[in-house]
């Protein structure tokens, strides 16, 4: 006897603030990966499906998205922020005239 069947995995690969399409508001959303695999006597061989999407925090409303607009999204989420934090001074890169 030959044991066969699927799998889903759920990973989340960020936590993005966005505007939500649904509710209106800009709210967290999780950015989550959904995997079918393909397994034999219980154990995962390979990937069958891969499915990306956002979910709102607030509503619950979730939107599946192209693996490039993911990973766009993923990018973007770890870029460090361009705003100097509170209590630190800004850089500025002008030079003062000397007299």
């Amino acid at each position: 006897m030959i044991i066969f069947g699927t799998k889903g995995y759920l990973y989340t690969l960020a936590m993005i603030t966005l505007v939500c399409g649904r509710c209106g508001n800009p709210a967290a959303h999780s950015l989550k990966k959904r995997v079918t695999k393909f397994s034999l006597f219980f154990v995962p061989l390979f990937p069958i499906n891969t499915k990306y999407v956002t979910q709102c925090t607030f509503c619950g409303a979730a939107q599946q998205l192209s693996k490039e607009q993911a990973e766009q999204l993923q990018a973007s989420a770890q870029q460090p922020h361009q705003q100097p934090q509170y209590g630190q001074p800004a850089v500025h890169d002008h030079q003062h005239p000397t007299a």
